[in-house]
């Protein structure tokens, strides 16, 4: 067999690992695995090995419920044919390998620079350079929007390329604020200094990422997470949701100028976000996921303030989305708009909440569960138009059962237990990987250790490194008027791309 299987935060020998042929390689991957509709790549990354370069490709069967993992070393500067030219979604992850690496592809359709960092291979590509794609006609013309936008959000151009107001193509760079936390994560030595790298991978996921390099690092280090631990992640998870979920549905109904919409949603949010604030000292959490143990137990106290917050949320919550979704002006600007198929959502390997909304039931908390969610027997929200109307319909209804979740948890709060706090040396020679279902989607993290049990690879994925193209696709044949509302209804993160 070409690969090993293993389950999500599962510890493994990274020697366990098969490396095969680079042709057999990409046969196992492009003409075997990815044939099922229902396996999908979680993740797929090169690292130095011995002066060549060992990738590692981990692909996610979500109906079985497993992860297969296998590898390849190939020469430095070495021309290979991709996978891309069989099947898009690796796109990007090849395009990273040749970024980094210096790795070429025969093939590969849009073998452009991801983010420029400061590791490049060829340093001398800089994003000054960037060669955005061109259709020479007299009849178009060009927008370009950033890498400074008029709010106050984080660096990325957008190129448009218009026939009068109808967007026929939009190309979308990034790679503006590299921070090297991958490598961050490989330098600094203490396990508190990785902890708030992982708290900083990407500011509106906080418990997502965090709660991904926790449990990482606790099957790294051969611990078994403790039932609290697990109780407060999971609460914590769903609460980001929810929070996330009300602040987007105001910034939806801002870039309608629905201003009721806008105004309601984001005063909800509010008391949504500072319960973390009670409940660890940080209104976006901050602090409160550490590997192996909490500094915030949960308790019967913070529950009732939990109560508190929600029984003032839910009756303005539920009055304003069915406004929303009633009120025909808005329907008019969200039905329809944004459309991304079900087809191309599959074909370029989109995840999480996008996916779902265009009847791609991708969900980790269904098809990798771990900690509480099988036993709320969670069930994803699917919608089948992919457009905007559909991912608002999603936050809708996710907050919903986001709530109804966090009550069912709230029944029976498991008392504080003893927690191992010697965790600073993992297992040497290991691999985990660890995939999250955060609000956006599919978080995943990789690690593997050398014979000290030190760091020699660290690979972070945030939900955004699938979804950018998704919403270039989406706006195609839209009016550039509706680009702020399809860009809202993904809400994707420029920072977790940037890594």
């Amino acid at each position: 067999m070409n690969y090993t299987v293993v389950k999500n935060n599962q510890r493994i020998s990274v020697n366990s690992i098969p490396v095969v042929k680079y042709e057999d390689f990409m046969d196992t991957i492009v003409s075997g695995l990815m044939q099922d509709k229902n396996n999908h790549c979680a993740n797929y990354f090169g690292y130095h090995y011995e002066s060549k370069i060992k990738l590692v490709c981990c692909i996610a069967d979500d109906a079985n419920h497993c992860i297969y993992i296998l590898s390849s070393v190939v020469d430095q500067n070495i021309i290979l044919p991709s996978f891309t030219a069989h099947n898009l979604s690796f796109e990007k992850f090849e395009r990273e390998i040749h970024e980094n690496f210096g790795v070429d592809y025969s093939d590969h359709p849009w073998l452009k620079p991801v983010r420029y960092p400061f590791n490049a291979n060829d340093k001398s590509k800089t994003i000054a350079n960037y060669p955005f794609y061109q259709i020479e006609s007299e009849e178009l013309h060009e927008v370009g929007v950033g890498p400074i936008h008029a709010g106050v959000i984080e660096p990325g151009h957008f190129r448009f390329i218009c026939n009068g107001e109808q967007i026929l193509h939009l190309e979308i760079q990034l790679g503006y604020q590299h921070r090297g936390i991958e490598q961050l994560f490989l330098e600094k030595k203490s396990l508190l200094q990785k902890t708030t790298l992982a708290e900083n991978i990407a500011g509106d996921t906080v418990i997502g990422h965090t709660s991904t390099f926790a449990k990482l690092w606790e099957n790294l280090c051969g611990y078994t997470t403790t039932p609290e631990l697990e109780f407060a992640r999971t609460l914590a998870l769903e609460h980001e949701r929810i929070a996330i979920h009300t602040g987007d549905l105001s910034a939806i109904c801002t870039d309608i100028a629905y201003q009721l919409g806008s105004s309601v949603f984001g005063r909800l949010r509010t008391p949504v976000i500072n319960y973390f604030q009670q409940w660890g000292g940080n209104r976006l959490a901050k602090g409160l996921i550490r590997p192996g143990k909490t500094n915030f137990p949960f308790t019967k106290e913070l529950a009732n303030k939990w109560y508190d917050v929600f029984n003032a949320y839910e009756p303005d919550f539920t009055e304003m989305v069915k406004e929303l979704f009633d009120l025909p002006s808005a329907l008019a600007r969200l039905e329809k708009t944004g459309v991304v198929s079900t087809e191309v959502a599959e074909s370029i390997g989109i995840v999480g909440m996008a996916a779902r909304a265009s009847g791609v039931n991708r969900d980790i908390r269904l098809s990798h569960a771990d900690g509480l969610y099988e036993k709320l027997n969670h069930k994803p929200i699917v919608k089948l138009h992919g457009d905007v109307f559909s991912r608002a319909l999603i936050r809708k209804e996710e907050i919903f059962q986001s709530i109804e979740y966090i009550k069912q948890l709230l029944k029976d709060i498991p008392e504080n237990l003893k927690y191992e706090t010697n965790l600073n040396t993992p297992e040497p020679g290991s691999f985990v990987i660890s995939l999250t279902e955060g609000w956006r989607g599919e978080i995943c993290h990789c690690a593997i250790t050398d014979y000290k049990g030190e760091l020699i690879m660290y690979k972070i994925k945030d939900t955004s490194f699938h979804n950018w193209l998704a919403l270039a696709l989406s706006v195609r044949n839209n009016e550039i008027s509706d680009f702020p509302i399809c860009n809202k209804s993904f809400n994707l993160s420029y920072c977790g791309h940037d890594l």
